[in-house]
Order: structure tokens, then C-alpha cells, then sequence
């Protein structure tokens, strides 16, 4: 490995025991992957997968504990991943009680987060590249992150390089400030593997297409044609809640870290099909094909009966789709005349767009209160790490729940309707 004399500095020991062993960690993992030097990481800010005190994750607090100790602190301020459960959350005392044995590490891992210069206490969030939360990487930006959904939204619709990195790897990358240079920090690794060519009758579900294109392109990068016939060729609001929700999807269902979309993505739009490798592959998905995929899900309840609770919102909503499911509810509801959602449902958004949801539109946030709905900023998947929770008969619209938990998956208009006390069948 090729080191500046930065980094031969931590090398030596000049800054300490602590940082030369994150930089030999690192070192490790450039080389299993062929990496031949380090790259500064130039974001504005860092993000830390690791949002949830999880009582099994004992060791990985107690190695931050001594990485604050021998003084190997980030050297940005970062954001981190959702919190498992907050206090307004409808849950049962027998519920709460095992989560408090779940995240018993909660407050000692907040206090590390603070010690190690987390941006503020609302933070926690698997999208915190939304404007509210700040932390939005700039195109060519070199990142370090390990967040899924994250990654691949930065990559992709932001035009950041970042490779798909573990949490303690994150870590220790944003403590040096340095990650190894390969795969998707590379011009050739940002390269498509495959053509993914949609042909649906009209604009499909964002999170069953992005979990198609992860069956197929499993880890590989996609260059997908035919969405801006849909969707237009500008990255609006709404391009980007699609972009956000189908790439979670492709990244849980695959490994996809990067994808690019044909007029539409940054990277695309300058090099059109310079990006495309010379022996790709096409794969062409259709109204069958998306069919095909959601047929495929397995209904993993541990009970049979009615749906118990739904959530959406997973990554995190934004405040455009925050308005846009509060709509989406008050329609159904009057369709099905009924006065409040069925069950409960559980609306995920960052703590500063649930701040902004309320500030800019209290009618809407006054009205899903009213109705029955609760704004959160918990982790979703956390939730169902609960061996009680997890009994749950959960329903929910996101590709990543359903595949992290035992939560059964309805399309959004369907998940609408159950809710509002309508008919999927009718």
C-alpha cells in the first residue's frame, strides 16, 4: 500500500497506538480488495451505521470506548442511523420492557456519539441526505459510509463515490479520514455491468423495481433505460424519493452499491453509455417480471389473521412524501368511509423532517394525528428485532422491511387501502 507522508506519520506511532491501528486495519481491508493507496475522504460530514445500543453489540462499544480513549476521534462531524424506538410509539409494557433489554447499550452509545462529534441529538437517520437533516454529499465526493440505502443514493443520485463498507470499517475510515481506493471510488468500477431495460405499462413501484434489478445485478452496477420516459429527465423532489426507495430496495434484495439511470443521474446524463462495460448484459423488466417478484415473497408471520400494524417509511420518508401519504390516507379513509386508519400505522421520517413536517404543514401533521397516525423517527427494522414485536402480523410497503423482518409486503396502493378499511380485492 502506496501511504503520503500523512499517513507513514500514523504509521510510525506519531499519533498515537490507537490510530496505528485503525490505519493498519484499513491497510487490510484495501488489500484484500487490490487496493494499492488511500484517498482523503473530502465530504463535509461522516455517517455512522451504528444508531441502535444493541445489547449484543457489547464489544463494538467497548472498542469505541477505547478509540475516545487513545484519542482516535472522526475528524468530521457526522450523522448516524436511526434509533430502534422512541417513547410515543404504540407498543405494549411487556414490549417495552424487552426493548429496554434489547438497547440497554442506548444511552452509553449516545454519550461515545457525543464524545465523538455527532452533528446534534436528532441525527439519527438513514436519510441524512435530506435538505432538513444537512448532510449531503457533493458529486465526486469521497465517502466512507456503510448505511445500504445511503450509500447507494449517495453514489447514484448524488454522484459521491463510496464502496459498500461495514460499520467498524466506517468507523475507523472517518477517524483517519482516509478510505482505500478501489471498486466504486474507481472511473472503471463505476462502470455498468448490465443494461436494465423497463418496459412497463406505466411507472413501476419504486421498491419492486429496485428489488428486480437487485435479483439480477446482485452486486453489479445497472445502467437502466426507459425510467425518464416516466419519470422526465429533471431530479425533482419526486425523481428523488423514487431514486431513494428503489435503490434501498436493489441494495437489500442485492448488494447493488451504485446504479445509473439514462438522462436522469448525474453520471449518466454527462457520459450516457461511456458508462456501459463492453460485454454487459441486458435484462429487460416488464408488468410480468414485476409481478413475478412480488408473487415471490414469502409471508414469513409466525400467526395467521388480520394485519396488527403497518409501517412506511423505510428509508426514511421525506417531507414530500410525508404530505404526499397524509393525502393518500384522508382519500382513502373518505373512500372507505371510515374515520380513522384501521390499525396502527407508523409514518418513519428523520426527526428534523418530522420538525419540519410540523412546522410547515400542521394541518397535515394535526390531521394524521387525528386519523390515527404516528410520525417516528425510529428504525424500523430495530422495531422487529423484538421477539414479541416480532410475533407482530406487520405490514408495510418497503422492499428493505419486508426483507430484514417477518413484516409482509402490500404495494403502496394496497397498503393504503387495508389501512383505510378497504378491499385489496374488491
Amino acid at each position: 500500500m502506496i501511504l503520503n507522508e500523512e499517513l507513514k506519520a500514523v504509521q510510525r506511532g506519531e499519533q498515537g497506538e490507537a490510530m496505528q491501528k485503525v490505519l493498519n486495519t484499513l491497510i487490510m481491508y484495501g488489500e484484500a480488495f487490490g487496493a494499492e493507496r488511500m484517498v482523503k475522504i473530502t465530504g463535509t460530514m461522516g455517517h455512522a451505521v451504528i444508531g441502535t445500543g444493541s445489547l449484543t453489540w457489547k464489544p463494538v462499544f467497548d472498542l469505541m470506548e477505547k478509540l475516545i480513549d487513545g484519542g482516535a476521534l472522526p475528524r468530521q462531524s457526522f450523522t448516524t442511523d436511526p434509533r430502534g424506538i422512541e417513547d410515543h410509539v404504540p407498543i405494549s409494557f411487556a414490549s417495552k420492557a424487552m426493548f429496554k433489554l434489547i438497547f440497554s447499550n442506548q444511552k452509553r452509545m449516545e454519550k461515545q456519539w457525543k464524545r465523538m462529534g455527532i452533528k446534534d441529538d436528532n441525527a439519527y437517520t438513514c436519510t441524512s441526505y435530506m435538505d432538513e437533516v444537512g448532510n449531503i454529499p457533493q458529486r465526486g465526493d469521497i465517502l466512507g459510509w456503510a448505511e445500504s440505502s445511503a450509500v447507494s443514493y449517495a453514489n447514484s443520485v448524488l454522484g459521491a463515490r463510496c464502496n459498500r463498507n461495514s460499520g467498524i470499517l466506517e468507523l475507523m475510515s472517518n477517524i483517519l479520514g482516509y478510505v482505500p481506493e478501489f471498486g466504486l471510488l474507481t472511473d472503471e468500477g463505476r462502470k455498468a455491468d448490465w443494461i436494465i431495460e423497463v418496459k412497463c405499462k406505466e411507472l413501476p413501484e419504486p421498491q419492486l423495481l429496485g428489488s428486480a434489478i437487485g435479483f439480477k445485478c446482485i452486486e453489479d452496477v445497472p445502467y437502466i433505460r426507459g425510467l425518464d420516459s416516466y419519470l422526465g429527465t429533471e431530479l425533482t423532489q419526486r425523481v428523488k424519493d423514487y431514486l431513494k426507495d428503489m435503490g434501498a430496495a436493489s441494495a437489500s434484495n442485492g448488494s447493488v452499491g451504485l446504479y445509473h439511470v439514462e438522462n436522469i443521474t448525474p453520471e449518466a446524463r454527462d457520459l450516457g453509455e461511456k458508462l456501459i462495460k463492453e460485454n454487459a448484459r441486458t435484462f429487460v423488466i416488464d408488468d410480468a417480471e414485476i409481478a413475478r417478484v412480488k408473487a415471490s415473497y414469502p409471508v414469513a408471520w409466525t400467526s395467521e389473521g388480520e394485519p396488527q400494524m403497518a409501517f412506511a417509511g423505510c428509508p426514511h420518508f421525506s417531507l414530500a412524501q410525508l404530505c404526499d401519504w397524509t393525502d393518500r390516507l384522508d382519500e382513502g379513509l373518505k373512500r372507505n368511509s371510515h374515520e380513522k386508519v384501521t390499525i396502527p400505522v407508523i409514518f418513519c421520517a428523520a426527526p428534523d423532517v418530522r420538525s419540519r413536517f410540523e412546522k410547515d404543514c400542521p394541518e397535515k401533521a394535526a390531521r394524521l394525528k387525528e386519523i390515527g397516525v404516528t410520525v417516528s423517527g425510529l428504525c424500523p427494522l430495530s422495531y422487529t428485532s423484538n421477539p414479541l414485536t416480532d410475533k407482530t402480523r406487520i405490514i408495510t410497503c418497503s422492499n428493505k422491511l419486508r426483507y430484514y423482518s417477518k413484516a409482509r409486503f402490500y404495494s403502496e396502493k394496497e397498503l393504503v387501502e387495508i389501512v383505510t378499511g378497504g378491499d385489496i380485492n374488491g
